[in-house]
């Protein structure tokens, strides 16, 4: 692929775009205009297709903001105020879904397995069995805060066959990972525009089904984050509710044809995969070692355990990377000292390769002699993966 200018942002998003994706938001759009209309339309059918929507029984709802405001408002919209939610969380976006459901004033339990494993279907069926009133199961799918992917086919099919409803924030992963409502049973899922399509920041999206939008009317704690009100004024207008971000929109339209240029889904998770597999190479005979085993390692993001050396210091190390081209991602996400390396966005194997290289200056500058981390770091790993 063509590789754009540096710097190269190594992160779960924003993340580096293609030229042709950036020049697409050289044009002026009107909100109410027809051909933006048409684009919306556009964007939101291209969705439902890589979602493997083929009976209509799905809708896509784009919404204004961040991933997070996406998230807020599926949970906002489709659990009612006498709902009670299993939040499974293995790092910090699990737990920002708890924090949002406190203040939004549901009921909600968490299953917290740590950093490093994920959520398996029997310690679900036995919370559930337990827990009669619970409604809805709420998951990550690729938790970035430590690279985890989590098993969400294993997930949804305990959760349909013990009559709850699943929620899914798929931020990171929907267009790379698979996510096919045709094999995997879910109420409603989210993504964003600058995740996995390779689009620019603006805007999210909510893909559900029909059925739930429609009894989501009058559920919504806001004005702004009702799903339920967005969906209505777009199928009857073709119109957003308030202000587009119309460059971002564009932008995603030229990002969507490059994402079925490359063979939609698979094709972009394969260019992810091998980014991954060629980072995580090229880093171990500099020492370093990913915080997570092979069989949970994301192809959207990989977490490393910082150095022992007491010469590491991350924030010059950052700086000695930032100044090679590169914009990596703190680890202080997780419980140990640790920092991460994005693999997707408009990049390449042979620009991870340059990545690996300037970690290896960027050690040489500090006088780090090897990236191996603690033991103690290992040795936890390989306890809690036994």
């Amino acid at each position: 692929m063509t590789t754009p200018a540096e710097p190269y942002l190594l992160t779960p998003g924003p993340l580096t775009t293609a030229a042709s994706t950036r020049e697409a938001m050289l044009r002026d759009w009107g909100s109410w205009d027809g051909d933006f209309r048409a684009m919306t339309a556009q964007l939101r059918r291209g969705l439902l297709a890589i979602a493997g929507d083929t009976q209509g029984d799905y809708d896509c709802v784009p919404l204004q903001g961040s991933g997070s405001y996406c998230v807020e408002a599926m949970l906002g919209s489709f659990v009612p105020r006498g709902g009670h939610v299993l939040v499974l969380a293995n790092g910090a976006y699990g737990k920002r879904i708890a924090t949002t459901l406190r203040y939004l004033g549901r009921r909600h339990t968490v299953h917290d397995t740590g950093d490093y494993l994920p959520p398996r279907a029997a310690d679900i069926e036995r919370i559930l069995a337990a827990n009669a009133d619970i409604t809805h199961v709420v998951v990550v799918h690729c938790e970035t805060s430590s690279g985890i992917l989590n098993p969400i086919e294993e997930i949804a099919a305990v959760t349909a066959r013990l009559g709850r409803r699943l929620l899914i924030d798929s931020m990171s992963a929907f267009g790379a990972v698979p996510l096919d409502v045709r094999k995997l049973p879910c109420d409603a899922f989210v993504s964003s525009a600058n995740k996995c399509i390779e689009g620019v920041p603006g805007f999210g999206f909510v893909i559900a089904k029909k059925a739930v939008l429609r009894a989501a009317q009058g559920n919504s704690h806001s004005l702004s984050l009702d799903v339920y009100d967005q969906w209505d004024v777009m199928n009857r207008t073709g119109q957003w509710r308030f202000t587009p971000p119309t460059h971002t929109v564009a932008a995603f339209i030229e990002a969507l044809r490059l994402h079925t240029l490359e063979g939609g889904q698979p094709g972009r998770l394969a260019r992810y995969a091998r980014n991954r597999d060629v980072l995580v190479a090229g880093m171990r005979p500099l020492g370093f070692e990913p915080l997570l085993t092979e069989a949970w390692r994301s192809p959207i993001i990989v977490t490393f355990f910082s150095p022992a050396d007491p010469a590491f210091s991350f924030e010059r190390f950052y700086e000695l990377m930032k100044s090679q081209g590169f914009l990596i991602y703190p680890g202080k996400l997780t419980t140990v000292e640790s920092f991460r390396i994005g693999c997707i966005g408009a990049l390449d194997e042979t620009v991870m390769r340059r990545v690996v290289q300037a970690c290896g200056t960027a050690l040489r500058a500090l006088g780090v002699a090897s990236g191996t981390p603690a033991a103690t770091s290992l040795d936890a790993r390989e306890a809690l993966a036994a």
